[in-house]
């Protein structure tokens, strides 16, 4: 599933090709034909995440509000020119750097960025399950197998919201550091069960959630009202570091103290790129203890038994 700075990263690319730009909305699959209609010929005025969550917003005050979930993924094409763009990594995966001049390109962003040939043609035909097709005079986003696709209003998009946790990427100061505090202080569930609700704290999937409970040393079965206040505020600080990382760099390296080789290494492999994170039976990076692995509300939990007390 798409971690929230993959989600920004995806609104920062609707902002430098589509905002401003009237667009053809269709959907080739069928299955948002209604909604297609409403958005169809309207011009794209802003495009905002939250968490995992985004919402690009179209004039007549109508939002299409997108839920990535688990499969979800936006392919773009066309006419494609940023500061960022994509760069092949040892093990094919992709981040964004330096693109240069403006090209041909195409490449899918989700949980991971991918890099496809050049398209020959503009624009180019769906391919697969296309929920959503966004179309410019010189970019194309399809969308595929998204678990949230729908048309809101601004009274639909402020509800979605109300439900939404603190991201420190729209906000990192001392209010929403508060608001984190107190949605994890004031709970009895195991902090590593209140990382991953969207309702703490917005953005936060697997792994930076056992990346960031390794790195501040806190036991993932913890209760919530027994972290301290300090612990509290150490764990928004570290998230709102590695997720404004990992917008700027494309890359979820939630390892830090690293040489410039092993840095350069880093961003190869992904393997050599976290603490704990799918590394059970290895030993621990700190300790030699062994990474441990068990399920917590229905996704893989990574942790070290001696670090993590």
């Amino acid at each position: 599933m798409p971690e929230g700075h993959s989600v920004h990263r995806i609104a920062n690319q609707f902002t430098r090709h589509f905002v401003g730009k009237r667009c053809e909305v269709s959907s080739p699959q069928g299955r948002f034909a209604a909604g297609a209609r409403e958005l169809d010929g309207k011009r794209m005025v802003a495009a905002r995440a939250v968490g995992k969550q985004m919402f690009l917003e179209f004039e007549g005050d109508l939002f299409l509000r997108v839920h990535l979930g688990l499969y979800g993924a936006w392919d773009f094409a066309g006419v494609i020119s940023s500061a960022e763009a994509l760069s092949e990594d040892g093990d094919g995966e992709e981040s964004l750097s330096s693109i240069g001049a403006p090209r041909l390109a195409r490449y899918r962003m989700a949980e991971q960025e991918r890099a496809a040939d050049p398209i020959e043609a503009f624009p180019p035909d769906p391919v697969g399950q296309v929920r959503v097709r966004i179309l410019t005079e010189d970019t194309v986003a399809d969308l595929r197998g998204p678990t949230a696709c729908v048309v809101e209003d601004p009274a639909g998009v402020q509800k979605a919201l109300d439900k939404l946790g603190p991201d420190p990427i729209n906000d990192d100061g001392p209010e929403a550091e508060k608001t984190f505090v107190e949605n994890v202080r004031k709970r009895r569930v195991a902090i590593g069960q209140l990382l991953m609700d969207q309702a703490v704290v917005s953005g936060i999937g697997n792994i930076y959630r056992a990346e960031l409970l390794f790195r501040q040393r806190i036991d993932p079965y913890k209760p919530g009202n027994e972290l301290t206040v300090k612990q509290a505020k150490a764990l928004w600080h570290d998230w709102s570091e590695l997720l404004h990382a990992g917008v700027r760099d494309g890359l979820m390296l939630t390892m830090d103290g690293l040489s410039k080789a092993d840095h350069a290494k880093a961003v190869r492999s992904r393997k050599d790129r976290h603490w704990v994170y799918h590394r059970e039976g290895e030993p621990c990076r700190v300790c030699g203890t062994e990474i441990r692995m068990a399920d917590m509300a229905g996704r893989k939990l990574y942790w070290c038994p001696k670090d993590q007390k």
